[in-house]
């Protein structure tokens, strides 16, 4: 009787394993799960459409919807200009409400379209902050910023940010003979910097806390800034630009090289442009206060515009401006940190460019000196 029962569950198991095994396999196939995060981001792209009538729905038709949005300037260039409404931002915002579901979806392609959008969001938000008229609601825009700073809250799980700043008296790996010196040992260790205090949740954005969770948003777009496009790197140049808020002659303090010739002149003109028209610098934002914690991760984005071997021209000349404006406001407000860092990107930044410069000209002279070749001699074939 027993083994009748031990053979009935025996059998009832193996007819159950088959079934068990292939919904296993179903749940683990990469192909099912690839389509159902491809039809999610479709889905979210063409919710869109209901928000922004002229969208192009096209977009959702790729491989790859959410790059596709991405990698498209007609796209960014229609979302920029809801975000710009006189109408905008409130806790009734649809397009303030598709950026928040979609940034806490689980598409990371889909993170990478809102955080695209931050430095237009963090512009226009603080600019309406801190003007002198009367500020709609802009819970709308303040729901996005607390998503980003409740997600690196909880990612960041309770820690600060530290950096090793190493002990100079102490050999490094590339030195020769690695050996240590025969100096004594006073106990010395390496120090640690902070970046970054813990994070402490918020449920709104107070007036206290609001740099600190912007700073925070800011430092969420510099860790994907690799990935962000070329005119959303030029817009967040051009906000901090404009954020800064100085024009005087602080601004062309290091521009003499050399050589004699302006740094100026070898943008092309460029940050003339920026000062000689007030009105596209109005339009790009307004000057507004500039706390440690906003300005930290500021820099950091710029060093990237910068110095990034696969940055545009047009992103590393928008850096640069920026960052000789930021110069000159960290010099009239006294901010030792912001004087510091931004003289050391601009001397790098005119390095940079002596660099590519004497790289050119060298690269000119080769082709000059270089022999061309002799032609062959033409043979004319007449008929007799």
């Amino acid at each position: 009787m027993d083994m009748n029962v031990k053979q009935n569950e025996q059998q009832h198991h193996s007819t159950k394993s088959p079934s068990s095994s292939s919904s296993t396999t179903t749940d683990h196939d990469p192909m099912q799960s690839w389509w159902e995060s491809v039809s999610k981001a479709r889905s979210t792209i063409l919710s869109l459409s209901s928000i922004i009538s002229s969208f192009d729905s096209s977009l959702a038709d790729s491989d790859r919807p959410a790059l596709s949005l991405l990698s498209s300037f007609d796209a960014y260039s229609l979302l920029s200009s809801a975000l710009s409404a006189p109408s905008s931002g409130s806790g009734t915002d649809p397009l303030c409400h598709w950026l928040y579901d979609t940034y806490l979806s689980s598409d990371p392609h889909l993170r990478l379209i809102v955080i695209s959008l931050l430095p237009l969001i963090i512009n226009i938000y603080l600019s309406r902050v801190h003007s002198s008229n009367s500020v709609p609601s802009l819970s709308g825009f303040e729901a996005v910023l607390l998503a980003l700073y409740s997600s690196e809250t909880k990612s960041r799980a309770g820690k600060p940010l530290l950096v090793q700043i190493p002990d100079l008296s102490q050999p490094s790996l590339y030195h020769t003979p690695r050996n240590k010196p025969s100096l004594p040992d006073h106990g010395s260790r390496p120090s640690v910097g902070v970046l970054s205090l813990p994070l402490e949740p918020q449920v709104a954005v107070k007036s206290t806390k609001r740099p600190c969770i912007v700073g925070v948003a800011l430092d969420c777009y510099f860790k994907q800034i690799s990935q962000m496009p070329t005119w959303s790197k030029v817009d967040f140049c051009q906000f901090a630009t404009a954020w800064a808020g100085q024009d005087c002659c602080c601004v062309h303090e290091f521009d003499q090289n050399g050589n004699g010739n302006e740094v100026v002149e070898e943008m092309g003109g460029s940050m003339n442009d920026k000062f000689d028209d007030p009105i596209k610098l109005e339009s790009k934002g307004a000057r507004i206060p500039l706390p440690w914690e906003m300005l930290q991760p500021m820099l950091r984005i710029l060093g990237h515009c910068l110095l990034g071997p696969l940055n545009s021209q047009d992103v590393k000349d928008a850096a640069s401006v920026a960052v000789r404006c930021l110069y000159a406001r960290g010099s009239h407000d006294l901010v030792p940190q912001a004087i510091l860092a931004t003289r050391s990107l601009i001397q790098l930044d005119k390095r940079a460019r002596q660099a590519a410069n004497a790289a050119a000209a060298a690269n000119a002279s080769s082709n000059a000196n270089m022999p061309s070749k002799a032609k062959k001699p033409e043979i004319l074939l007449v008929s007799k």
